[in-house]
This record gives structure tokens, sequence and C-alpha cells, in this order.
């Protein structure tokens, strides 16, 4: 288990102490305690980098602690994993969510930046040179793209997307208006081709932005698995399958739209929602969020699944009541709808039981129910404070 009194430790925890028998061979394990956190590796993964601090025998040597048995860092711990990514296969991987200057730091503490610089010194044949400038553009450009806080072009670059988000968002709610839908569809309208064009500027920076973040992502394969980047996709399909299906003159998206596009356009419609998701990206507190959900999945899912076992048996029984009396609950299904509306505590009051026991039962199922959906959510509720707590640091 990882060790987390990390403020009860003493500032000589490893002053004065020296490793045990410290003859240690490249397959040995060694552990790294970091403000707490331990992280087990093998020396030979180390000692593939001798210049840095980590990958020396003498450098390391002052931070063994006996107490521990294990070299402890008092250093940033979101950061090591990245170092230690580092150790492990000789790329670089900056973790999310931390101060680039912070990790900055981390890497002068640790020596990476003197084993980046010794590397560099070796680069002496001028295709490697060049393919070295070429993949360094690369990086810039992908931390330009990813990173707010990298420089102020960057800052206004994340700014104009956010300020485009917020314009199409706009677009996709004043268009179901009865009064301005005819505006956005039909080209013999006023501002048709004024409002056309905002569109076709915005859906251009969009689409600008994902072909830049595809041809500088550092693997393509890994490209694809990003939950953005398919978003980003997804939102900017619409537009170029509306003019592909109804011409560039029409306007795009459904405009005019013909019989048989109608079906494809109507799909390709839904999917301009997830643009508002895209915000996600700018904001840290939802990626945050966002982490500590999917670290609560098997929660959710004991919460879904008492869900799903708890409407059906309470559904099935309540058909059966009231099925003679109440033609509301002439079907599982509608009985199984009561259920989930009446443990929500929304009651719609579209339909309710009228016999005695229906309503005694009724009665049972609203306490039971809050008490049954309760029980996992106090259980989620904890997992996600400690989880956001965490990355936060």
């Amino acid at each position: 288990m990882p060790f987390f009194k990390d403020s009860a430790l003493s500032v000589d925890i490893y002053k004065n102490d020296e490793p045990a028998n410290h003859t240690s061979s490249d397959d040995d394990l060694v552990t790294i305690n970091v403000s707490g956190t331990e992280f087990v590796t093998t020396y030979s993964c180390l000692n593939r980098y001798p210049n840095t601090l980590l990958g020396s025998e003498e450098q390391r040597k002052p931070y063994f602690s006996a107490k521990l048995n294990a070299y402890y860092f008092n250093r940033h711990r979101p950061c090591f994993d990245s170092i230690l990514h580092f150790y492990q296969t000789g790329k670089e991987a900056p973790p999310l969510n931390v101060d680039p200057d912070v990790y900055a730091k981390e890497k002068e503490f640790f020596g990476l930046k003197r084993e980046r610089e010794e590397k560099n010194k070796i680069i002496t044949n001028e295709e490697e040179l060049r393919g070295s400038c070429i993949k360094h553009t690369r990086m810039k450009i992908h931390q330009f793209l990813q990173d707010p806080r990298s420089s102020q072009p960057a800052a206004f670059w994340h700014g104009l997307d956010i300020f485009f988000i917020c314009i199409s968002i706009c677009f996709l709610i004043i268009e179901s208006e009865p009064d301005f839908t005819e505006q956005f569809t039909s080209n013999k309208a006023k501002y048709f081709y004024v409002l056309f064009s905002i569109n076709c500027v915005i859906m251009g920076f969009f689409t600008f932005d994902f072909v830049i973040r595809l041809l500088t992502w550092p693997n393509p394969i890994d490209f694809w698995k990003n939950f953005f980047n398919v978003l980003d996709i997804l939102s900017i399909m619409p537009f170029y399958v509306g003019l592909l299906a109804n011409g560039v003159g029409s306007g795009g998206e459904d405009s005019g739209v013909s019989t048989q596009h109608y079906v494809v356009l109507r799909v390709c419609r839904i999917f301009r929602i997830v643009r508002i998701f895209k915000f996600v990206r700018h904001s840290r507190d939802l990626l945050i969020i966002m982490k500590a959900v999917s670290n609560a999945k098997r929660e959710l899912v004991l919460l879904v699944l008492l869900l799903f076992i708890f409407v059906i048996t309470f559904g099935s029984i309540m058909y059966y009541i009231e099925s003679g009396s109440n033609n509301n609950f002439n079907s599982i299904m509608k009985s199984c709808w009561w259920v989930i509306v009446t443990i929500t505590t929304v009651g719609y009051g579209d339909m309710y039981p009228e016999s005695v026991g229906g309503k005694f039962f009724g009665a049972f199922v609203l306490t039971l129910g809050i008490v049954f959906l309760a029980l996992p959510m106090t259980i989620i509720v904890s997992k996600f404070s400690f989880v956001y707590e965490r990355e936060k640091m």
C-alpha cells in the first residue's frame, strides 16, 4: 500500500542512512517514494540514463531511507508519473493539468534536462538534425494547441476557439426558433448568406484546428483514442455532409432538404449538439470531474444495476396489482416508467395507483426507493471527492 504520511516524515528521513547490502543488479527491484506514493521499477530501467539523478548510483544514494527501505523524494507526485515514464520508454509525456513550469522544475531536479542536452550533442548527421527539428516543431505546435498556458498566442487561440464554440451553439439554438428557421434554411431569406458565411468561417476554424491536431499528434493511432478528438470530428461532420447532400450553394447542413436526404441530415443534426462538449477541453476542473467519474465507474455500474433490479421487480408487482382496475397500468413497461418517476421523486402525475393495495404498495416503493438510491450514492460521492481532491494537487 502507498505510504501517504508525507507530512509526518521528518526532514532527516534519508540523511545518514545507507542502503543496506546495496549491491544491486540490473534485475533487482527498486522502490521510489515520492511524497508518500511508492513507485516500483528495476535498476536496469534507471541505469539506462546514467547522467540523471535516478540513473546515477552516486547521485541517488543520499536519498535512500533505511526507515522506508526506499529512495525518498519530497517532490511533486503527479509529475513523477511522467518522469518514470521517460525512464521506461525514453519518451516524454507531460502530465495533464500541471503547470508546465512545475514540470520543468521537476525535470531539472531529476536531471532529465541534462540527459536531453547530452542526447542533443550526439546528433551530428544532417538528416538526423533535420528530423529532430521537424519533431521539435511538431511538439511545439502540439503544445500550442493543447496547453493555453504555454504562450500568449496559445491563450489567444484557445480563447478564439471558445468564442467560436459559443457562436456555433447560439446558432444551433436560434435556428430552432420558428421565427428564425427560414433565415438559416432558405437561400431566399434576407440574412441567409450572412449567417451561412459566418457558419463557414466557424467550421473552417474547427476543421483547421482538427487537421493540425491530427498532423502534430505524437501517435496517430492514439489520436483516435482521445475522446475529445472524436467529439471534434462528430461536431464538424454535419456541416460537410450537408454540403455534399445539398450542394454548396444551398447552404449546407439542412438547407434545401430533399426527401431522399431528409433522414441522413436529421441524424447529422443530432451530432451538432456535441459541440457544447468542446468546452470541456478548455476547463481544467471539468477534465478533473470527468476523470473522477471515470474512476468511480464501478460504483456507477452498481447504481445502475440496483436501479434496474428495483424497477423491473416493483414494476411487475404494480402491474399485477393495478392491471385489472387501472387502464394506465396495462403493461409492465408502463409500470416500470411509473416506478422510475416515483423513486426519483419526480412525480409527473400522468399515472398513479387507484386501488387501496396499489396506493400502499406505491408508498412502499417510494420509501424503499429513496433508501436504495441513497446507499450507492454515498459511496459514489465519497469516491468522487477523493479523486477530485487528489487530481487538484
